[in-house]
């Protein structure tokens, strides 16, 4: 069997990456595979013919997507008219489900194979959507094993691939390295002395509502030990200006802060522990193996109707994938200076637990430390070849829960 032609889109830059590592596994497999959609700079560099830009479907919020939702339409009749001349093999959505889900359905019922790489929340709220997933591919392509539990529980073909940031991670991390490659040592941090690494997020929305909250609890745990020090990564220069005016009038902490830009990584594997917003951090400091506080806020209105939405008991990754309380979520009013500085105390008093810790999730990486884009392949083949998809990608951990 050969795959001669992949249909492939890709919706921001994270599909741009995952996107490209399918198409390098797919050349390998099928020297001559030609590929066509939507796809970024690492897309096109392995042969894409891209359509459209990549930021043609990089839309958040809802009042922009209002706003550029007949453009939208046109770009998606616009594909699937292409697809449907082209012929491929194989359609791929990856990731941008609101987008893509409705191109996948429409050209599967036009009798297309269709796959979708990266499932949505749906096991998180409004579950009901899994039933036009159902109609909408002929497989949905998971990174985490919960996530593929809840299509089983709902008859969707589903294949467990594992998580491209567990590949790209290593197993083994070195604390003492990660703090020579930050130069903490000339900013007169000794190897031995406690390091808080605190990330409020990436978005000028979260530094509103928790960068003051952050620094309001570090400045607490600053207070009461001498020899504490904080890192403090800078997602773009933008959210540095952002913290730097955050920090303005909080002289005593700014002599133990050390804001940095970008270098999230290694600024984790650095740190005795980790404070964080929910999201993708989260996973990362749980495959860069540190002890960690989660706190939210957002606007109250988005509280309350995410209350009523969501249905999963925790809302951060290495709880969902372990489905047990290891790290301590903080939400809107929990989320206060006081309580998240008591948490994170007891992380930084208590080594024998941040050690175990550590280990678990050492263990935890390497469950989901599979070669993404090679099983993602394997289930692509099966898919093309109108097979089972393969016992290599079978679904795992099938718990009760979500």
């Amino acid at each position: 069997m050969t795959i001669a032609r992949v249909y492939l889109v890709a919706g921001e830059l994270s599909g741009d990456i995952l996107g490209a590592g399918l198409m390098r596994e797919l050349k390998a497999r099928h020297p001559g595979v030609e590929f066509r959609g939507i796809g970024g700079p690492r897309m096109i560099a392995e042969g894409i013919d891209s359509r459209f830009p990549l930021e043609t479907l990089s839309v958040m919020g809802l009042v922009e997507v209002l706003k550029h939702l007949p453009g939208l339409v046109r770009v998606r009749r616009t594909l699937r008219q292409d697809a449907l001349d082209w012929r491929p093999d194989i359609v791929i959505g990856i990731d941008a489900p609101d987008f893509n889900l409705g191109l996948e359905r429409q050209l599967r019922e036009a009798g297309l194979t269709t796959a979708h790489y990266v499932s949505p929340s749906v096991w998180a709220w409004r579950q009901g959507r899994v039933k036009g997933i159902a109609r909408s591919v002929d497989a949905m392509l998971t990174f985490l094993p919960f996530e593929a539990a809840f299509y089983v529980r709902h008859r969707v073909p589903v294949a467990f691939v594992g998580h491209p940031l567990a590949d790209e991670l290593p197993l083994v991390n070195d604390r003492g390295e990660a703090r020579e490659a930050l130069g903490l040592s000339a900013r007169g941090v000794s190897d031995a002395a406690p390091l808080l690494a605190v990330l409020p997020g990436s978005r000028a929305n979260e530094i509103r509502f928790l960068g003051a909250i952050f620094l309001d609890a570090a400045e607490r745990l600053c207070r009461e030990r001498e020899a504490l020090r904080v890192v403090i990564p800078a997602a773009t220069p933008a959210r540095r200006a952002e913290l730097e005016g955050v920090l303005e009038g909080r002289e005593a902490l700014r002599e133990r802060v050390i804001l940095i830009d970008g270098q999230s990584r290694e600024a984790m594997v650095a740190a005795d522990a980790v404070l964080l917003a929910s999201g993708t951090a989260a996973l990362e400091a749980m495959l860069c193996h540190r002890a960690m506080v989660v706190a939210y806020r957002m606007a109250p209105m988005t509280h309350w109707l995410a209350k009523r939405l969501v249905k999963t008991e925790w809302i951060s990754l290495p709880n969902l994938i372990a489905r047990e309380a290891l790290v301590p979520e903080l939400i809107q009013d929990d989320a206060s200076p006081e309580g998240i500085a008591a948490e994170l105390a007891a992380l930084l008093d208590d080594a024998e637990a941040r050690h175990a810790l550590e280990a678990r999730f050492a263990a935890m990486h390497e469950g989901l430390q599979r070669d993404a884009s090679r099983r993602a392949v394997d289930a692509v083949e099966a898919l093309v070849a109108r097979r089972a998809l393969p016992a290599s990608v079978a679904p795992e951990a099938l718990e009760e829960g979500t």
